[in-house]
């Protein structure tokens, strides 16, 4: 006897994507923030995001320093293993790449073979740090500028600054020696997370990590080991440079699912990774405001960096991919400067007896300075300075009785945030180049119209707002493209 069975074109469609996921494969990126973790799973097949998670971490603890900027990995890791434990098992079992970005510059220690601790739990397995340092991140203040003067001079067209991993590990030699001696390897927080699913004795870190620590020349691809042998400096906690977008290793051991043995590429920067999500044609230019921000355009094929750094200049050139290198202002005040805005009328509000939170704040602001357009106020928001020029702070002008109102501070803050990243890299300079977009991006931008507006103020050119913007999603674009050419 023969049945016949009759679909309608929703179970028909319902078939067709059921089967469709049995035959998908997967690429894991994992981006680690300064204030949160982020994690997507990459269709190999199609490139598109088909699940994604992101939470903060809460992993900033006070330090003993002054001007230390110190989080806990603990906490990261923590927020990481949640993050990944929320997407579907299913397609983590088909995981066939893993790509993690994170912050960069900073830096954690650790020991080699006792740096994690694996566990199981409801039947994941998974990891937690162990006999490792606090991260120090790119926000440590530690080392003033007369400490940097005292350092010898990198043979490097990058500038050295506080913040920088290389910079950190001298002030710990000559502040904290004993500190030192407690671990035999560092790296960048997403070096170490790489390390870790690999079970690595040591520590690969990409060209791009390496150039942001400082003494590293991205031409020669080598560490300014002479240099740094003559001035003491414990040259075997460096790690071993890999080129941008290589494979590191493989998972020692199945990891949420993700299967053991599972390719895992070398941890790149989140700025190159946002960049690489976002850059559709060399002739874009890519705005990207988060904690803080970032302008950036390609150099043409074969640029080469001077092999001076321009110590003044607010432009750098950041390595990227197969040689070719960004030009950058890169500012350390963007969407921390309007947290911090946040966090004063907060303090100010609970001091004078009202209970308000933060996050009920900041959208109050927002509604406020929408309803102002314009205002003569000028606020420079360069609280932490710049790079290039490390002394300067924010400065308020143009005061006056009517223009005292959340509507004005709140619109000239984000004036002042878009101004002064204009001012490290003006729009002639942009056309110059031969940009004919801006391609915009970030949680900063995300959650403020305001400061969208004034990003479209600021430039002569269309400014777009791009999708799946993000270093997580980037670090999966880059194991993708890799997997299937270099990684096999």
């Amino acid at each position: 006897m023969l049945s016949f069975f009759f679909f309608s074109s929703k179970h028909v469609e319902t078939l067709r994507m059921s089967l469709s996921t049995c035959s998908s494969t997967y690429v894991l990126g994992i981006d680690l923030g300064t204030t949160s973790v982020k994690v997507v799973l990459l269709d190999s097949m199609s490139g598109s995001v088909t699940d994604s998670n992101c939470l903060p971490t809460g992993a900033d603890r006070g330090s003993h320093v002054v001007n230390g900027k110190e989080q806990d990995p603990c906490k990261i890791i923590a927020a990481l293993n949640q993050c990944v434990t929320s997407l579907p098992r299913q397609k983590l079992q088909k995981v066939v790449g893993i790509g993690v970005s994170g912050q960069m510059h900073g830096i954690v220690f650790w020991r080699a073979n006792t740096g994690c601790e694996w566990f199981v739990t409801n039947s994941v397995c998974m990891f937690k740090p162990r006999d490792t340092s606090q991260l120090i991140t790119w926000q440590d203040g530690r080392c003033s500028s007369e400490f940097l003067s005292s350092l010898p001079q990198p043979n490097s067209h990058l500038s050295l600054a506080t913040g920088f991993g290389c910079a950190t590990i001298f002030w710990l030699l000559k502040h904290r020696p004993e500190f030192l001696s407690q671990f035999n390897v560092a790296g960048t927080i997403h070096d170490y997370v790489v390390s870790m699913l690999c079970a690595s004795k040591g520590c690969s870190i990409s060209i791009q990590n390496a150039a942001s620590w400082g003494y590293f020349n991205t031409v020669t691809r080598m560490w300014n080991l002479d240099i740094l042998r003559e001035a003491g400096f414990p040259v075997h906690l460096l790690p071993e440079p890999v080129e941008s977008g290589k494979c590191a290793g493989h998972t020692c051991s199945e990891w949420h699912g993700v299967p053991a043995n599972t390719p895992v590429g070398v941890a790149l920067g989140d700025f190159q990774c946002s960049v690489y999500s976002s850059m559709t044609n060399r002739t874009d230019a890519v705005l990207n405001i988060s904690t803080s921000a970032q302008l950036t355009f390609a150099m043409p094929a074969g640029f080469t960096p001077s092999c001076v750094p321009h110590a003044l200049s607010p432009i750098a050139y950041f390595p990227y991919f197969n040689g070719s290198y960004l030009a950058v202002a890169a500012s350390l005040n963007g969407g921390n400067v309007m947290a911090t805005f946040v966090g004063m009328l907060t303090s100010w509000m609970n001091e004078l007896g009202v209970e308000i939170s933060e996050s009920s704040v900041y959208p109050q602001l927002i509604q406020a300075a929408q309803g102002q357009p314009d205002t003569d106020l000028r606020i420079v928001p360069t609280l932490l300075g710049e790079r290039h020029a490390t002394s300067s702070l924010g400065q308020l002008s143009n005061v006056s009785p009517g223009n005292l109102s959340l509507g004005h501070v709140t619109r000239a803050l984000c004036r002042g945030i878009m101004e002064n990243l204009a001012s490290m890299m003006p729009a002639h300079k942009l056309l110059e180049a031969g940009v004919e977009r801006v391609v915009a991006s970030g949680s900063a931008l995300a959650r403020n119209e305001v400061l969208r507006q004034e990003v479209e103020k600021s430039f002569s050119l269309p400014v777009v707002y791009g999708k799946d913007v993000d270093s997580a999603v980037g670090v999966a674009l880059v194991c993708s493209d890799h997997l299937s050419t270099e990684w096999s």
